[in-house]
C-alpha cells in the first residue's frame, strides 16, 4: 500500500478524492534516496497521478477554454510536515498531475529528474504504467541539465550561508556548530555530481558518492572547501558540456508519444478525444486516395 492511501486512511491527509486510487508512482526523496539518511529524517515523498479525464480533456465534458471560467484544474498535492505518530515519522508530500511531472522531467528539474532514478528500494508504489515510463526515463535526458542543476547548486550556494542563521530555523544548530548549513552544502556537491554523471553516462546513480555526501553532513569539510570544489566543477562541467553528445533539447515528439501510452494504458482509447499528427497524417492520405480515385475516373470519361 502507498504512503499516500496509509496516511489518507488513517485520516492525516486530505488529497482530492480521486488522487489515492489513480495514483501511479510514489517513491521516497531526500536523504533516504540519496543514501545519507538518519534515524531523524523526514520521509519525502514524490509521486504523480492521473487526474479524471475531464480534467485533462476539460472539452469532453463541455467545457470551452478561453470562455469557460470554472473548468477543473489540478496541476499537484502538496502537504508538509505531517505527523504520524504512530510511526513517529513525519512526512512531506508532492503528488503531481502526470501532466505536470512529464514536463518537470522534460525540463531536467532535477528534483523530479532524481524522482525518475531512485533506487529501486526507495519506490514504495509503481503500477505497470509507471514501470513503462521508468523504462524510458533516459529518454528525458539532455544537455539542459546542466544549466538547471547549476542554477540549483547556485541556490544552494546562498542558502548555505544564509538559512540556518535564523534561530527559529530547523537547521540552526548546523548553523551555529559548523559556520554554515551541512545540509544545503551536501547539495550543491551532489547536484554538480548528479550533473556530471548525466553528461557523461547518460543516466543516474543517486547513491554513487554517498560516502563523500556523509562526511560532508557530519562537518568535515569547511564552507571554503564547498565553494572551491563548486568553481573547480563548473570550469570542468562547462568543458563535459561542451563535449557531450547528450542531445541539446529533449525529443518532444517521442516523448509526447509515450505520455500517451500512458494515458492509453490508463484511460483506454484516446481516439475520439485527440487527434495525432499520425491520424492527420492518415486522413489526409485517405483523402489523397479518394482524389487519385476520382481524377482516374474524370480522365476516363472524358476518354
Amino acid at each position: 500500500m502507498s504512503n499516500i492511501r496509509k496516511l489518507n486512511t488513517k485520516g492525516l491527509i486530505s488529497p482530492p478524492p480521486f488522487l489515492s486510487d489513480n495514483l501511479q508512482y510514489e517513491c521516497i526523496m531526500g536523504s533516504v534516496a540519496y543514501g545519507v539518511s538518519d534515524n531523524t529524517s523526514d520521509m519525502d515523498i514524490y509521486g504523480y497521478t492521473i487526474p479524471p479525464k475531464h480534467i485533462l480533456f476539460p472539452h469532453t465534458a463541455g467545457y470551452i477554454v478561453g470562455l469557460d471560467r470554472d473548468i477543473p484544474v489540478f496541476e499537484q498535492y502538496q502537504q508538509h510536515h505531517i505527523q504520524d505518530k504512530t510511526t513517529n515519522k513525519l512526512y512531506d508530500l508532492s503528488i503531481y498531475s502526470i501532466l505536470k511531472y512529464f514536463r518537470l522531467v522534460m525540463d531536467n528539474n532535477p528534483n523530479m529528474i532524481d524522482s525518475l532514478f531512485v533506487p529501486r528500494h526507495c519506490i514504495t508504489y509503481s503500477t505497470p504504467l509507471a514501470e513503462h515510463v521508468r523504462e524510458h526515463r533516459n529518454l528525458f535526458l539532455h544537455k539542459g541539465a546542466w544549466h538547471k542543476f547549476k542554477g540549483y547548486a547556485y541556490a544552494q550556494i546562498r542558502k548555505m550561508s544564509t538559512k540556518g542563521a535564523n534561530a527559529e530555523s530547523r537547521r540552526y544548530e548546523s548553523f551555529q556548530k559548523y559556520g554554515y548549513d551541512v545540509k544545503f552544502a551536501y547539495h550543491v556537491v551532489r547536484l554538480l555530481n548528479e550533473v556530471e554523471q548525466i553528461l557523461l553516462e547518460k543516466t543516474l546513480d543517486l547513491q554513487r558518492n554517498r560516502e563523500q555526501l556523509k562526511t560532508i553532513r557530519a562537518g568535515e569539510w569547511t564552507q571554503k572547501q564547498i565553494v572551491e570544489y563548486f568553481e573547480r566543477k563548473e570550469l570542468s562541467l562547462e568543458e563535459i558540456y561542451n563535449k557531450s553528445d547528450l542531445p541539446h533539447k529533449p525529443d518532444v515528439e517521442t516523448i509526447k508519444r509515450l505520455f500517451m501510452e500512458c494515458l492509453e494504458m490508463h484511460y483506454g482509447s484516446l481516439r475520439e478525444v485527440v487527434q495525432t499528427k499520425t491520424d492527420i497524417n492518415m486522413l489526409i492520405n485517405d483523402i489523397n486516395h479518394v482524389l487519385l480515385k476520382y481524377q482516374s475516373k474524370n480522365i476516363d470519361l472524358q476518354e
